[in-house]
């Protein structure tokens, strides 16, 4: 009978150990961490991540959705995104590199931005990738400085609410003011505009 009680109580403090590890409290700390969202009437999944600068694709990975359906009242997790300076230097690249061009246009050179920060021959943040050597114009003579458009701003959050959907662009170029073979030899992906959209 010692035994059995001897046997018990190891395993009431293997119990007791496990619910007070420091690994609960990790998940504690993640928790207070995460920014819930509750759905108001009207709201799409588009809106909510326009309004927070997160993609569909992630709002609905994160909370387990199958669908874009989404209830008044409904909570939800909102992934984590890009910083407010980050925006700000995404859209001032889309509103030097993009002017003039369609609003889609617009977005699609965003885009680019977004793809390369996840493909491994491009470096992986978007203040990496807009400063890396020689890859951008605007950056090149200054005009990255100006303080971007309303149109620019919101192409840099419809990017950011589009990721993952695109076709998987990373270059792009205005045939007519480039030589490039280099570039010319990319698998166009999409015309928009002046720019074509490569892989």
């Amino acid at each position: 009978m010692k035994k059995l009680a001897a046997i018990f109580a190891g395993f009431m403090m293997l119990s007791f150990h496990f619910v007070l590890s420091d690994d609960n409290y990790t998940y504690a700390e993640l928790l207070d961490s995460v920014d819930i969202y509750t759905v108001e009437k009207g709201d799409s999944l588009y809106e909510i991540g326009m309004e927070h600068g997160v993609s569909v694709l992630e709002l609905k990975k994160i909370n387990h959705k199958k669908t874009e359906k989404v209830h008044t009242g409904e909570k939800l997790i909102l992934p984590k995104s890009i910083t407010k300076s980050e925006q700000d230097l995404l859209a001032r690249l889309v509103h030097a590199e993009a002017k003039g061009e369609p609003y889609e246009g617009k977005v699609a050179v965003a885009q680019v931005i977004l793809n390369r920060v996840k493909d491994d021959r491009f470096p992986d943040t978007i203040k990496g990738v807009i400063y890396e050597k020689r890859q951008f114009q605007p950056v090149d003579n200054g005009s990255i400085n100006e303080p971007a458009d309303k149109s620019s701003k919101k192409a840099a959050m419809e990017a950011l609410v589009l990721k993952g959907k695109g076709n998987g662009s990373v270059f792009f170029f205005n045939p007519d003011q480039t030589s490039s073979t280099w570039l010319r030899s990319k698998t166009v992906t999409v015309e928009i505009g002046k720019h074509r959209f490569a892989k």
